[in-house]
């Protein structure tokens, strides 16, 4: 009965959508908007190709840490979100994030993919494009410089950000959380939590960001994205319970190749992450792709290094993490500071990172991957760093920071953090235990122990002669 009903909702949905997107496309054409900048549209096209990298590329950094016995699994964990969040962020998730709506949510106005080709009145104001409209002679004419890429460029490359965010939770919850019930947990997740904070922060009115709101500074995601995450996968993790096997039975990650080569496809995709979120191939977009690469680097090198003086060797594993705390630090940040000020948001929040991995496990909170203590507190610390370094001297469309003397901008990005944390945690908790509730949320205990991708999915990621199933009988 329950999958009947899905699926008459689906089948209403879609019905209801085309004529929608038919008028979307007829009002295009009809207004004869000016012609897209194609430099400018090349760039997103691949920025977004880039961030829709990540994805794959998280999966296999997460199915490099499980036991072989649950690398489908994992994988699949990010791979779906591809599926769900790319049909649900055409239907309404665009809408709810990004329409006209009011300070907390997004309107109705772009549901069912009714998004046309227009070139202008449809993006926030965005923190830099006065310094651009005021410096380049090519943006003079538009009401906002971003006005040079196709609406639906736009729309596309916000899908990958919205896939790309709930699939990180899946790394606290592994190894024991029913696909099934993470399939309805991330597409109410995206729905009810993800899209009134991309509202609140990025879109134009919404109630934390510098388009009319509090002024909070989030270049690419740092509140949207990595907090979020983290502060649901510590939420989600709390409630599912630990793993059968945690604390006294924990293995050492399968496949460390996995682990570098998921990092390095993050770190190449987070180009287009922070580079991209300037909407234009302009130089706030060469001030992001640097601060990327620069804090990227300088996280890898402090986790080496941390590991070196107080474990006695260096890991594979350490430099993926670092790396990945680096990018996640500068996220917030990455349109708005110097290259040096790059180097330093890098070194402490892989540091502050490397900290939160040990005072985790001393918990004994089972987040399997980690996922809190480099995403949760890694967004914590770069939403806070970004306060302390920001600079209208790279940006004059953004803020100044402390160090330039606007004291209020911590005061600003602390409510921020706190109004994400708020949100993320009730809402998650609440998400959860409705599905508990319904449909449940745990594998069986024997499912659990023989391994998930035989039992969830039917298959194996090896021949089982070189798995790790235990044998229960």
């Amino acid at each position: 009965m329950f999958k009947k009903v899905v699926m008459i909702g689906v089948l209403t949905l879609l019905l209801l959508g085309v004529p929608l997107t038919g008028n979307a496309f007829a009002q295009a054409a009809a207004a004869t908007p000016p012609a897209a900048d194609t430099g400018d549209t090349a760039f997103m096209l691949i920025s977004s190709a880039l961030v829709l990298l990540m994805t794959p590329g998280l999966a296999f950094f997460y199915g490099g840490f499980v036991r072989s016995r649950n690398v489908l699994n994992t994988l699949m964990m990010s791979f779906v979100l591809m599926a769900i969040v790319g049909v649900t962020w055409i239907l309404w998730g665009y809408s709810f994030s990004f329409a006209p709506g009011n300070p907390i949510f997004g309107g109705l106005d772009w549901l069912f993919g009714n998004v046309g080709l227009e070139t202008q009145g449809y993006l926030p104001h965005m923190p830099y494009e006065d310094a651009l409209i005021a410096t380049d002679p090519k943006y003079a004419d538009l009401t906002s410089y971003a006005g040079t890429i196709p609406h639906q460029a736009f729309m596309i490359y916000q899908a990958m950000f919205a896939i790309i965010t709930p699939a990180l939770i899946s790394g606290a919850i592994a190894e024991r959380i029913s696909f099934r019930a993470y399939c309805l947990f991330v597409l109410l997740w995206s729905t009810f939590i993800y899209t009134p904070l991309a509202h609140m922060v990025w879109a134009k009115g919404g109630f934390l960001g510098l388009a009319g709101g509090l002024g909070a500074l989030d270049f690419a995601g740092g509140t949207v994205v990595h907090i979020s995450s983290g502060v649901s996968a510590l939420v989600a993790a709390i409630v599912l319970g630990p793993r059968k096997t945690h604390p006294d039975r924990l293995s050492p990650p399968h496949n460390v190749p996995f682990i570098l080569l998921g990092a390095g496809l993050l770190w190449f995709g987070w180009f287009g992450f922070n580079a991209g979120s300037a909407l234009s191939a302009s130089t706030v977009a060469t001030v992001a792709f640097v601060a990327t690469n620069t804090a990227a680097a300088a996280g890898t090198l402090m986790w080496l290094i941390l590991e070196g003086v107080l474990r006695g060797k260096p890991t594979a594993v350490g430099a993926a993490t670092g790396a990945v705390a680096g990018l996640v630090g500068i996220t917030p940040a990455a349109g708005f500071v110097t290259p040096l000020s790059a180097i330093l948001i890098g070194f402490i929040t892989s540091f502050v990172c490397f900290y939160a991995v040990s005072f985790k496990h001393k918990l004994q909170v089972d987040d399997a991957l980690d996922t809190f203590p480099v995403h949760g507190v890694g967004g914590t610390v770069g939403a806070i760093l970004t306060a302390i370094f920001a600079t209208t001297a790279v940006n004059s469309g953004g803020k100044d920071g402390v160090l330039r003397g606007n004291y209020s901008e911590i005061l600003v990005e602390l409510v921020a953090i706190a109004i994400a944390y708020i949100v993320a945690a009730a809402g998650t908790w609440i998400i959860l235990k409705i599905i508990d509730a319904t449909v449940g949320l745990r594998v069986k205990e024997e499912a659990e122990l023989q391994g998930m991708d035989i039992n969830e999915h039917g298959e194996e990621g090896y021949n089982s002669e070189f798995g790790d199933r235990i044998n229960v009988s």
